[in-house]
């Protein structure tokens, strides 16, 4: 079992996940998160850690449409190790549904 970061993440892109994750397994895009599941070891200490609820155990039949994408942008988004500010806008981008069409990019992170 591995977790995956869902469009909650999506113009969210908290990153307490980072700050706990013990063996650095997170990537980052220009507006979400995806945990590289090869890396992950399941520890589970990022899912409570995340205030938009974004992450989730890949067993969890909800994160089914994320395994994929989670493997797929971790293979060409940078590693990030440590937290970073989230956008000035992350709040109210917390509870919107439908993220994923209206707002992701596969674009990575500026370096």
């Amino acid at each position: 079992m591995a977790y995956v970061v869902t469009d909650k993440c999506i113009r969210c892109k908290f990153m307490d996940c980072v700050a706990v994750c013990p063996v650095d397994c997170f990537y980052e895009g220009e507006n979400m998160l995806v945990i590289k599941p090869d890396e992950c070891i399941d520890c589970g200490v990022c899912e409570p850690e995340c205030p938009a609820a974004a992450i989730s155990a890949d067993s969890d039949p909800a994160a089914a449409p994320w395994i994929a994408l989670n493997a797929e942008y971790a293979a060409l988004w940078p590693n990030i190790a440590e937290k970073k500010e989230p956008p000035a806008d992350a709040a109210q981008w917390m509870n919107v549904d439908g993220k994923f069409e209206s707002a992701f990019s596969p674009a990575p992170a500026d370096a």
